[in-house]
């Protein structure tokens, strides 16, 4: 699967259910079109996977409400949770890793402990 470019009217329903990734960049940036390849190729080798790409200069509402302070920035979603953010380009390799761990997470576990969590700071 190809990347897909998110905006703020796609972006709840991209999230919503399963593995997706999100490379928030912009044109101008160098480090963003570096990374550019590798996450392309990580998305057309992993088709369970949606690798979408935020234009932040275009999707200023989004850039803002996660707050983006620098770009490239990763984040990695699973069923609607953000389990991942990272500013900076990752190599190929660490690219795999992040996948790897993404798919393999007990997402019942994580949402376990997200409600322990709020339980405890309610």
């Amino acid at each position: 699967m190809a990347t897909v470019e998110i905006t703020k009217d796609n972006f709840n329903d991209t999230i919503k259910e399963g593995t997706v990734f999100l490379d928030f960049w912009a044109e101008w940036c160098g480090p963003c079109r570096q990374f550019a390849p590798t996450y392309e190729a990580a998305s057309e080798k992993h088709e369970n996977v949606t690798f979408g790409k935020v234009d932040t200069e275009d999707q200023v509402e989004l850039s803002q409400a996660f707050q983006i302070m620098s770009i490239p920035t990763l984040m990695v979603f699973r069923d609607g949770i953000k389990l991942f953010e990272q500013a900076g380009a990752l190599p190929a390799s660490a690219l795999e890793d992040l996948i790897d761990q993404a798919e393999k997470l007990d997402m019942d576990a994580v949402r376990a402990q997200i409600a322990e969590q709020q339980g405890a700071e309610s």
